[in-house]
């Protein structure tokens, strides 16, 4: 989108050039102000389709769906999940990183950062645009002179793997959409039938990995977790790092109306819409059913009839929100799904 400073997204946090982009950045306030520049000026669909373009590239955070999608709300700009849909479809993942590969942020740092990665993209993919950013210098002219280390980014003739680094799944578990960090997924788990293991809060799901209740083959699902379910939308970066860590990172698989931390790897789909707590299908899967993951085709499936699904949706309990009162209450009331930036 262009609203910080270049090198800022990459540069260590305890480094003397992240003081200095701090002190840079209320400088260049300053000068935004007095040329009566604002946010809507800088942010547009073509900046934001940018933003998402980078992210594919980079197999970078779930999270920014519903941050691109809230921005997009508040400015009126049309942007929607159909634009992460597309895009998915034709960026491929040039740059890999911890969790899901040995190189670190701050090695992309000395790569050329961000600036180098949108070098590397910038006249090969028609759907990046020459956008301006805070610096006010256009995208073409801010990348010119900057430096790429092609070891570890590549060009997109030449990427890391030709699939992107996020992708949008559909299917009758996710009618409107979810989200899976497709660069933290080992090729070979790409099509994946497990067991369902429902639990109806993160609290649950943990007590029972803790307790080795999941086993290879099994799909945990953590409900209730949404925007509304929530209310807020917790990040399940607990449950999806103590999955890794007891060595079920390509055996087991997880799914979630919640969300993901940006560290996530390994067979996790959040962002499930419609989200279990406006009765949608993940509120209906029931311990032993059948859960079908195929990344290649972008499906999430439960393996259960249509008759068998309106038998337990006729019989499913209304949701009980977990405030009634108080600022969390309201939120929970008129908080829109995942796949619209969980706006309210």
């Amino acid at each position: 989108m262009g609203m910080s400073l270049p090198q800022c997204a990459t540069a260590s946090a305890v480094s003397a050039l992240k003081r200095r982009i701090a002190f840079d950045s209320g400088l260049q306030i300053v000068e935004l102000v007095k040329n009566n520049i604002k946010p809507s000026d800088i942010i547009t669909r073509d900046s934001l389709r940018n933003a998402i373009i980078c992210d594919l590239a980079m197999g970078g955070s779930t999270n920014s769906f519903l941050h691109i999608l809230a921005i997009a709300n508040a400015g009126n700009i049309d942007v929607n999940l159909k634009d992460f849909e597309e895009l998915s479809n034709k960026i491929k993942q040039i740059v890999k990183l911890d969790p899901s590969a040995a190189p670190t942020m701050t090695d992309l740092h000395n790569a050329g950062g961000i600036s180098a990665v949108l070098k590397s993209l910038y006249g090969k993919i028609k759907e990046l645009k020459n956008t301006t950013g805070v610096t006010q210098i256009c995208l073409e002219d801010l990348i010119k002179n900057t430096w790429v280390d092609t070891e570890l980014i590549h060009s997109p003739e030449n990427p890391v793997t030709t699939k992107p680094g996020l992708g949008i799944l559909y299917g009758n578990i996710a009618s409107e959409g979810c989200v899976t960090k497709i660069s933290g997924i080992d090729e070979k788990c790409y099509e994946f039938e497990g067991i369902a293991k429902p639990y109806d809060s993160e609290e649950a799901a943990m007590e029972a990995l803790e307790k080795d209740e999941i086993k290879a083959g099994d799909v945990i699902v953590i409900r209730y977790e949404g925007p509304k379910g929530g209310p807020g939308m917790r990040e399940m970066l607990a449950p999806t790092s103590l999955l890794v860590g007891k060595g079920l990172g390509t055996t087991a698989a997880l799914i979630t109306d919640g969300r993901f931390s940006g560290g996530t790897r390994g067979i996790c789909i959040g962002h499930i819409c419609p989200e279990a707590a406006d009765g949608g299908v993940i509120a209906l899967i029931e311990k032993g059913d059948k859960i079908k993951i195929d990344i290649n085709k972008r499906t999430l499936d439960l393996l259960v009839d249509d008759k068998t699904l309106a038998e337990r949706k006729a019989k499913l309990k209304p949701f009980i929100p977990k405030h009634t009162s108080g600022y969390l209450a309201k939120y929970a009331r008129s908080v829109k799904d995942a796949s619209h930036g969980a706006i309210v």
